[in-house]
């Protein structure tokens, strides 16, 4: 059983092996391995638990992902609810072309949003496996990464105490805003970054989805982009001008140019129903290197975001969580190294592709809006290609599914 937290208010100092910074769904699986396996650790999490388990995100899953949690024993009802995806379907030049990786590749999607993910792993994490965890902490710090005696400091939320956690290591996983990142020394950190130069109009709409499947609109006015999310909630892509304005995009204009823009020969009409929620996301990539500084390892987007544009940021996560969970349990229950020795490598590896995957979708998505003829004549080119060659449909399934096995 895990140790109670003594009372917030006690003034004493508190000790686990590991403190997991950040309550997302890279933080949560690493807790979740760590009990698991008997082993201590505190998530601390700025959030309540009700935001953490609401707050809406990405929602495709890559198989190998899905296996990844249900191997930890962490998939169970995403296994019952999630949606199976097969398919996904271009439209493009007036046209609909459908795109079967399932049967290319034997593989598929998973369809399950990350609030449900969350609350998934929460309940499993601190209702089921007993672990520690703190939720609307303040003042988050990491002190003495460089030594074997890391500890991290907070502001209780109840009582406005401070608070003093001793540990042995710290997996940062709160993102590129939270405490992780801003206790790396900036002389020893390396930022990758690539702006897109694009916005995308991200939409939830309480409205069915209007085909059974992703669609990817490519249109000489903007991307569009539709990805189902439940029966009853559908999310929606619009690319726009970065930092544009969200009241520039009223009810009537955001379906005017989704139809027009995922239109396409013989489709019915978009099932239309109210926006529920409206963000303008800049497109932008960013590779924090190195992965590791002293006694702290970071995992999902505190090192390392993808754009939406392939889809890939909740995957990414989850597979730096297996890797550093796994890896955590081996050192702290037999003394083996090898693992943290090797993560950020076995991570970045990964990370690469699909950055560079993303980079080649997001010409294929926005280059026939771009106003240049040429772009628009290759980014065609290109499109055709995935539905006349077998070698190409091959590789952007792969892909598109990261089924490779160099990883």
């Amino acid at each position: 059983m895990t140790r109670p937290l003594p009372p917030a208010d006690s003034g004493a100092a508190q000790r686990f092996p590991v403190v997991v910074v950040g309550a997302g769904p890279a933080g949560l699986t690493v807790g979740n391995i760590l009990r698991a396996a008997s082993v201590d650790c505190l998530v601390l999490e700025t959030e309540t638990r009700a935001f953490i388990e609401q707050r809406p995100r990405a929602g495709v899953m890559e198989e190998w992902a899905v296996r990844g949690l249900e191997k930890r024993g962490l998939a169970r009802s995403l296994l019952d609810r999630a949606e199976l995806h097969t398919a996904c379907e271009f439209r493009f030049d007036g046209e609909r072309y459908r795109f079967p990786y399932g049967e290319l590749t034997g593989s598929h999607h998973f369809v399950y949003p990350q609030p449900l993910l969350v609350t998934d792993l929460v309940r499993e994490y601190a209702d089921v496996r007993g672990g520690a965890i703190r939720f609307g902490v303040r003042d988050v710090r990491i002190h003495d990464l460089d030594t074997d005696r890391p500890w991290v400091s907070y502001t209780c939320p109840e009582t406005g105490e401070h608070q003093v956690v001793h540990c042995d290591f710290v997996a940062g996983c709160d993102g590129a805003r939270g405490a992780s990142r801003a206790s790396l020394p900036p002389e020893r950190v390396r930022i990758a970054r690539h702006d897109y130069g694009i916005g995308w109009l991200a939409l939830l709409a309480e409205a069915p989805p209007s085909a059974d499947c992703v669609l990817f609109g490519c249109h000489a006015r903007g991307f569009a982009g539709q990805m189902p999310r439940s029966p009853e909630v559908t999310r929606y892509y619009l690319q726009c001008p970065p930092g544009d304005d969200v009241e520039n995009w009223p009810h009537e204009r955001v379906w005017s140019e989704l139809g027009e823009r995922l239109g396409a020969a013989g489709v019915p009409p978009l099932t239309e129903g109210r926006l529920i929620e409206k963000r303008v996301l800049d497109m932008h990539d960013y590779v924090v290197e190195p992965m590791v500084h002293g006694r702290l390892f970071l995992a999902g987007d505190a090192a390392h975001l993808v754009a939406p544009i392939a889809a890939k940021g909740m995957n990414l996560a989850l597979h730096d969580a297996f890797l550093l969970g796994d890896a955590l349990v081996a050192r702290l229950t037999t003394g083996d190294d090898s693992g943290l020795d090797g993560y950020a490598e076995a991570c970045l590896r990964r990370v690469w592709d699909y950055q560079e995957f993303s980079q080649w979708l997001s010409e294929v998505y926005h280059g026939t809006a771009a106003g240049d003829p040429f772009r628009a004549g290759t980014t065609l080119a290109r499109l055709r290609r995935l539905f006349t060659s077998p070698a190409a449909a091959a590789a952007f399934a792969e892909q598109y599914l990261g089924t490779a096995e160099r990883y």
